[in-house]
């Protein structure tokens, strides 16, 4: 076992919450009484309250005033009337700046990744409800296995690694902040019934029990629905089931306990390339992925998906008095992602008895990857005279488990019993965090934090054949057992860092602000950093590291609203394991070079009067290596632009998002360039009052993905480029256009 030395973290936890036991005794004068409320409105150190004004309550996405950083919030109206109802929770931050996400089997028909000021998925936090989750082996997301745009109630995006109060394993690029549905005072009963393009069908059951028991102290929404689909690519239909619950309790005025759980099922036939070639697309078209030849690896009823997954919490919000506030949200999260994918079948056999003798050849693989995590995240607020003392810690655990077997497709799945890999691990995670937002003046607030991060993850490889190696066994391909040497091999890794933060925010008039940030945030390894020979790494990479300056302004009117940053973004990004050359069988892992995101964003909205209004958005800037080369999947700039009308029964939007050029590129090569993709959805709805007697109203929505029906090249992967492309490189295009029909009825 590779040990590495603790003390030092210990000594570094002993020193940040030194600074916490010093900072609270000095702020604690002067206090005084405060209403009951959230610690941070979208539990992360993100501020979800926007200025009150006609063109706020039109605004689809927006900065709030009160803004210490490059945030956007996405209302709810976005959520329910412009995304259609089988979209995952991707949807709802395409309309920020700098944002955008591919699904090439359809929204919410599949995996879609958004992308960031350049960023990708992995570099930054998805939380819901506060509470950060992601992958453990390494801090990416999987948007339609998780919260269907019918559990959400809106997000908060902020495009920095916030503040000190921001927590999470990814706070390198940002976080995206998903928020819980508002609980409604009255009760109401929803039916909702849809359908549209490739047969996709869903249906959603959704009780609202208003305010009931003594006092109307308890409020309980449950949704239940249900997607089935065709998808746009070949033979990869869709089954999604899903449930949440939402319950409230309203203790006394000072006291609220809050409750949320949900449960996904989701099963297709995703081929596990994801894509076709390039010569499938000439041959088939762009919607190719799998077969109904059973002699083909690529024949669906050998590539089986099921992803089951849950997440719950409970939460106290709590007013103790004296200026001081509580929030504390005990929470865990389970996945588990079991796929079948095909081997090579010959195609001079057009069909094989399930009892018929199997050649090697004929071996699919069983991937399994699995985890669950347990947490607890404590916020704790002080208001004073001098201001707001903001401090508290999370505390996580996640046990994971991840396997590929050879496995038999034709007959029955019967694994091999050496794994192609094998293994457990479990992480451990650790973050306090302490704030200060001194009121030097009713118009100016500084806000100096420090959050102390630590990691510890615990590994244990089984002797395989892919990644860790046999450990000095001998594998025999007849039998597909290892005999001999070690069984499986252990490993423990820490990773710790101090993030600091500074922002300052000023009040230049009551509806315009302005702010400026400098703070640091990280990214952990991903756990294939001993994914190694014999699991032996000499020298582990260090915590990425980034460091973002940004200045920015927000102004509100009544009639139009506006917000504009700018920023500089260096990320320590990447890094190269390779053979010791005084020991080659062990790893080092060095760094390899920095990476720069920089420019400008802007968002506002403009009423015209009559219902109508226009959102916009934009940004533009670079994402370069320190080479000078473009980081790939980064565009030059992206745009949004919406038209929106809003009247008592009626409302529509046109939405058009534009991305600019960019490439699929290595850090030192530019193999491929992807031409700008430009993407235009259509919403209708309308809502008609006491359609029948005993139904208090119905809505009638029509949604349009794709409206122009574009079939754009949205990635290339392979090794090919401009002049030389390859048949082989994988393809991924926009889907068709696809329209669905919605009606909703309340009772």
């Amino acid at each position: 076992m590779n040990q590495f030395d603790l003390k030092p973290c210990a000594l570094n936890v002993i020193r940040a919450l030194s600074v916490m036991c010093l900072a609270a005794p000095m702020i604690a004068s002067a206090q005084q009484t405060t209403d009951l409320g959230t610690v941070g409105a979208s539990g992360n150190g993100a501020t979800a309250a926007a200025p009150v004004t006609e063109a706020s309550k039109a605004a689809i996405s927006q900065a709030p005033l009160e803004a210490r950083s490059a945030q956007s919030v996405v209302s709810d109206t976005f959520v329910r009337d412009f995304m259609a109802p089988a979209s995952d929770f991707s949807q709802v931050f395409q309309v920020t700046p700098g944002a955008f996400s591919y699904s090439p089997n359809g929204v919410g028909q599949g995996n879609s990744n958004t992308t960031v000021r350049g960023l990708s998925d992995s570099q930054y936090l998805v939380t819901f409800d506060g509470i950060p989750f992601n992958d453990t082996n390494g801090v990416s997301h999987h948007s339609y296995v998780f919260f269907p745009a019918m559990e959400i109630g809106g997000a908060v995006v902020d495009r920095s690694p916030g503040s000190a109060a921001t927590i999470g394993q990814a706070t390198f690029g940002g976080s995206l902040n998903l928020l819980s549905r508002n609980l409604e005072t009255d009760k109401r009963t929803s039916v909702t019934g849809s359908y549209g393009t490739w047969n996709t069908g869903m249906i959603v059951l959704e009780n609202e029990s208003g305010q009931f028991g003594p006092n109307g102290a308890s409020n309980l929404l449950v949704n239940v629905q249900q997607m089935t689909s065709d998808g746009y690519q070949t033979y990869n239909n869709q089954n999604r089931r899903a449930l949440s619950a939402k319950y409230q309790y309203i203790v006394n005025s000072d006291t609220v306990v809050t409750a949320f759980a949900s449960w996904m099922d989701v099963r297709n036939h995703q081929l596990d390339a994801g894509a076709p070639t390039r010569a499938q697309v000439a041959q088939f078209g762009p919607n190719y992925l799998n077969s109904n030849d059973p002699t083909q690896s690529n024949y669906f009823g050998y590539n089986l998906y099921n992803v089951e997954t849950g997440f719950s919490y409970i939460g106290v919000a709590s007013n103790l008095g004296g200026g001081w506030k509580l929030d504390d949200k005990l929470y865990s999260y389970s996945y588990h992602n079991q796929q079948n994918i095909a081997g090579a079948v010959p195609v001079s056999t057009p069909t094989v008895p399930a009892t018929a003798a199997v050649p090697a050849n004929e071996t699919g693989i069983d991937k399994l990857n699995s985890y669950h995590t347990t947490g607890n995240l404590l916020r704790v607020s002080q208001d004073s005279s001098l201001g707001t003392l903001r401090t508290g810690t999370w505390l996580e655990y996640a046990n994971s488990d991840r396997h590929q077997y050879d496995s038999n497709e034709l007959n029955g799945w019967q694994d091999k019993a050496t794994p192609r890999f094998s293994e457990k691990y479990q992480t451990t995670t650790f973050q306090p965090y302490v704030e200060f937002e001194f009121k030097v003046t009713d118009d100016l607030k500084i806000t100096p934090g420090v959050k102390y991060a630590y990691y510890l993850q615990n590994y244990d490889h089984l002797a395989d054949l892919k990644k860790v190696g046999l450990l000095g066994g001998t594998y025999s391909k007849t039998t597909g057992v290892t005999t001999g040497g070690l069984g499986d091999v252990k490993n423990s890794i820490s990773y710790n860092d101090v993030l600091p933060s500074l922002d300052v925010h000023y009040q230049i008039q009551p509806n315009w602000t302005t702010y400026v940030q400098a703070a640091e945030g990280d990214l952990i390894p991903p756990t294939s950093v001993f994914d190694v020979p014999n699991a032996k790494v000499a020298q582990p990479p260090k915590v990425q590291k980034s460091t973002t300056y940004q200045i920015g302004t927000v102004y509100a009117a009544n009639d139009w609203n506006f917000n504009a940053n700018v920023f500089h973004v260096k990320l320590d990004n990447s890094y190269t394991c390779n053979v010791d050359p005084l020991d080659p069988t062990t790893q080092i892992c060095v760094a390899s070079g920095t990476e720069t995101t920089q420019g400008v964003e802007l968002e506002g909205t403009l009423l015209l009067g009559s219902g109508l209004s226009i959102y916009a958005n934009g940004t533009s800037g670079t994402t370069k290596y320190s080479n000078g080369t473009w980081v790939a999947g980064a565009p030059k700039d992206t745009e949004t632009f919406g038209l929106i009308y809003t009247d008592a029964d009626w409302n529509a939007s046109v939405l058009t998002k534009r991305v600019g050029k960019m490439y699929n590129d290595g850090q030192y090569t530019s193999s491929y360039t992807i031409n700008p993709v430009v993407l235009t959805n259509m919403f209708v709805n309308y809502t008609i009052k006491n359609p029948v007697a005993y139904a208090k109203k119905a809505k009638v929505q029509l949604a349009v993905n794709n409206l122009f029906d574009k079939h754009n090249i949205t990635g290339i992967k392979g090794s090919g480029s401009d002049s030389n492309p390859l048949a082989g490189d994988l393809i991924t295009t926009l889907p068709a256009r696809s329209v669905s029909l919605t009606l909703t009825a309340d009772f």
